[in-house]
């Protein structure tokens, strides 16, 4: 059963960005999720399988 996440939820990854952030927003969801990095805002996609391995955590929830 995939995970529930919404557009808008902050998440922590499993690895750091080479930033230094390990917190990204996700702005898309779907077979693919479309993620910002908070500290630089840079702007990724990456598969929904890929995703939910890498994620450690929700920190902020989506209102």
């Amino acid at each position: 059963m995939p995970l529930k996440f919404n557009v808008g939820d902050v998440v922590r990854m499993r690895k750091a960005h080479p930033c230094g952030s390990s917190l990204w927003q996700v702005t898309r969801t779907g077979m693919d999720f479309g993620m910002k990095c908070q500290g630089c805002g840079h702007f990724v996609m990456i598969p929904r399988v890929k995703f939910e391995r890498m994620v450690k955590a929700v920190v902020t929830a989506a209102e």
